[in-house]
């Protein structure tokens, strides 16, 4: 897979907010195959920093009830990247 396909979307929360400026940690929606090593060299080569740490989780789709009754949001995956202490990443 390519880094771009790897690398679905930065999430921007008020916690992940929190953790980028106090810790250094950015957390991103990745493709639902791809592994740890893969995750760390697409955010090394998109964003150009050093990656010291990758966290990943798998989050089930919820049941929602609709007007035509109930369906289940899709399936995906979390990655929670610790950088290297003089990298940043300006999402914003």
């Amino acid at each position: 897979m390519e880094p771009t396909q790897i690398i679905i979307k930065p999430l921007i929360t008020e916690k992940s907010t929190w953790e980028a400026e106090s810790r250094n940690r950015y957390t991103f929606e990745v493709h639902p195959k791809a592994n740890k090593v893969q995750i760390r060299d697409a955010v090394q080569h998109i964003y150009k920093v050093r990656v010291d740490n990758v966290a990943t989780q798998a989050r089930p789709g919820k049941y929602r009830r609709t007007r035509w009754g109930t369906v289940k949001t899709r399936n995906w995956k979390r990655a929670i990247v610790q950088l290297h202490e003089d990298d940043r990443i300006d999402l914003f």
